[in-house]
């Protein structure tokens, strides 16, 4: 990670919102760059190297999904922040499954806005060593070192946000891990109001690898306590 203020591109259409984000951010002590666009962001990013990117969406549609699956194609680790006033889970939904690591509602706390902001950048920078590289459970592998995942020996296309998630349960195999555990490993202290998207990228998930994701046969969940990541056993 570099030893200087972390890097934040604010991509919002709204000058006064863009204006007051800067303003906030660099308080904060963050580096940040502008772009009114997708366009100019994409042209920015190939100029910067960014450590992450902050989108505002009044309303989570088609553009703002054909910009996460953009981001997420040419930028596979950068973390994506959904920045929004709709408090709606369709939305919420979208946002996810079209690649975003967050979405936070507008009006948003300072020290909230930082700590998002600074957890995803930590993540994209969290060393591998350390840990086991190489997971397989029956047909699903899981290559840490590669940021891969197969089954059946075909490649699988995972988000970040799905692939830390399947890590994280593949690491514990066989051993229920707990709603909060994981919320923390995912999101870090301002973990709690990502109950919701926990739900979305399990789904998500079961849709990707499960042979029928509403009879899951590797990722079980357990109520009222968490999800387990079967074990070959």
């Amino acid at each position: 990670m570099s030893s200087g203020p972390e890097r934040v591109l604010i991509a919002v259409e709204e000058p006064s919102l863009r204006s007051d984000l800067r303003r906030t951010l660099e308080v904060l002590g963050f580096e940040v760059g502008e772009a009114p666009d997708s366009e100019i962001a994409m042209t920015r990013l190939r100029m910067v190297n960014y450590e992450a990117i902050l989108l505002d969406f009044p309303v989570f549609g088609a553009a703002g999904i054909a910009v996460c699956n953009q981001l997420r194609g040419i930028y596979p680790r950068l973390p994506i922040l959904i920045l929004s006033a709709c408090d709606c889970l369709e939305n919420k939904v979208e946002a996810l499954e079209a690649g975003a690591d967050d979405y936070m509602i507008r009006p948003i706390s300072e020290r909230e806005l930082s700590a998002r902001l600074r957890s995803a950048i930590r993540r994209l920078h969290a060393p591998t060593v350390g840990i086991t590289e190489r997971f397989a459970v029956g047909d699903i592998v899981l290559d840490s070192a590669r940021r891969r995942v197969e089954k059946s020996g075909s490649e699988v296309s995972l988000t970040p946000i799905e692939f830390r998630t399947l890590q994280v349960l593949m690491q514990q195999a066989g051993t229920p891990v707990t709603y909060a555990a994981l919320l923390a490993s995912l999101w870090g202290q301002e973990s709690k109001q990502h109950r919701e998207h926990l739900r979305v990228i399990i789904s998500a998930l079961r849709k990707k690898l499960e042979d029928s994701p509403s009879r899951p046969n590797y990722l079980i969940t357990h109520n009222y306590f968490g999800y387990c990541f079967r074990d070959n056993k």
